[in-house]
């Protein structure tokens, strides 16, 4: 039996399948007096069909600040909801601001679990890894992409991410160039009609996701070796493809792999027939 209290309350709502929302989560939702989500038409109707009577409010981007006050004011009184559009709020989301701040004014939080995105797609990736790393929206331009994704991949670790459907593609393939074409896994649309969870190396991934629709969760799987003991030539090629200037690709690489700098200038010299933009 659950024991009810005032508090915030982080309630994961499915990914697609409505089936996917557990009894505690409804019976949450249900009591509340407010709740708050990105986009309150898809968790008034989730809301609805549980029962709730509850005042909704949205918790965007731009209005988290302001809207802290009344959610925490909410959560003092009696049971206030946080939820996402779908999966775990908290999660690459403005929510994480407002849990922070009921931490710092002492209300109470309490998490509600279920569907998740990231674990679903961990779950069903099938890597044998140490260490997972989370890494959310990647950077959309190519320079800042690549050089994270080096950062974050390894030989022990596998990089789960959120992408758009339209850049899928492109995330893919700069796994392919500057991590060695490792194996990844797709999830798309997870737990909705149309769900697809395929597995191959990057590059392959690339081109039949290319032009994706819907939400796609992408884990990358570990690499042959580390990036830092990859091939400097062939990541300061990829800089320079995504259009990155000489020094700073030269330094970046150099941090990344232990090349001297010295060498990597007279390498981005000879790409292309010794073109190359000014440093």
């Amino acid at each position: 039996m659950t024991s009810w209290h005032p508090g915030l309350y982080v309630v994961a709502t499915p990914l697609g399948n409505l089936g996917d929302l557990s009894p505690r989560a409804q019976e949450t939702l249900r009591l509340a007096s407010l709740i708050a989500a990105e986009d309150t038409r898809i968790t008034g109707r989730l809301a609805r069909a549980a029962g709730s009577t509850a005042r909704l409010v949205s918790l965007t981007e731009f209005n988290v600040v302001e809207r802290i006050p009344e959610v925490l004011e909410a959560a003092a009184a009696g049971i206030a909801v946080l939820a996402s559009d779908a999966g775990t709020p908290g999660i690459c989301d403005p929510g994480g601001r407002l849990v922070a701040a009921a931490h710092r004014a002492g209300v109470r939080v309490v998490p509600v679990p279920g569907p998740s995105a990231l674990a679903a797609a961990l779950s069903v990736a099938g890597f044998d890894a140490a260490v997972a790393v989370f890494a959310g929206f990647l950077p959309r331009k190519p320079g800042e992409r690549r050089s994270m994704l080096a950062r974050l991949a390894g030989p022990d670790r596998v990089v789960v991410c959120f992408e758009a459907p339209g850049r899928v593609g492109a995330l893919l393939r700069d796994a392919a160039e500057v991590l060695g074409d490792p194996e990844a896994v797709v999830c798309r649309e997870l737990t909705k009609m149309h769900e697809e969870v395929v597995r191959g190396r990057a590059a392959e991934l690339a081109d039949r996701f290319a032009a994706a629709r819907g939400e796609c969760t992408v884990v990358i799987g570990p690499t042959e070796e580390a990036p830092a003991a990859a091939d400097a030539h062939g990541l300061l090629a990829a800089f320079r493809r995504a259009g990155a200037r000489r020094g700073a690709a030269a330094a970046e690489v150099s941090r990344l792999t232990g090349a001297p700098r010295g060498e990597l200038y007279a390498a981005w010299d000879r790409l292309d027939g010794g073109e190359h933009a000014p440093g």
